[in-house]
């Protein structure tokens, strides 16, 4: 999995803290802070659809388009993770040095995303 660059991380952010759709000016309004070309900001957007980062529909007056994120932000730092975890030469000893980085509140709210012993990961005979 890719990582964002800055701006589109930057949008990322805007879209997944925002509305369910959004149109490139509303974007380029909220994030005020840089003074970013209305341009810049569609075709950074247009880039994170093709990377299907985004969903995109027409407006009702079919004149622009609007925005929205592909899937939640914990979705994608999720992959990030899986991918990061990927990069390693022994899996079981990342997970085991993350395992013990982790607070106790952590830990326990793995516990509880894990399926069952009945679930799809226990070992079948």
């Amino acid at each position: 999995m890719n990582s964002l660059g800055d701006l589109e991380r930057r949008i990322m952010d805007v879209l997944w803290d925002s509305e369910p759709w959004l149109t490139v000016r509303e974007v380029v309004t909220r994030l005020s802070d840089r003074d970013l070309a209305y341009t810049t900001v569609m075709t950074v957007m247009n880039r994170l659809t093709g990377k299907d980062f985004l969903l995109r529909e027409r407006t009702e007056d079919g004149r622009t388009w609007r925005y929205r994120p592909a899937a939640g932000r914990e979705a994608y730092v999720a992959e990030l993770m899986l991918s990061a975890l990927s990069e390693t030469g022994d899996r079981i000893a990342a997970l085991s040095h993350f395992a013990r980085s982790v607070t106790v509140e952590e830990a326990e709210a793995l516990r509880e995303a894990l399926p069952d012993e009945a679930g799809p990961y226990r070992e079948r005979p």
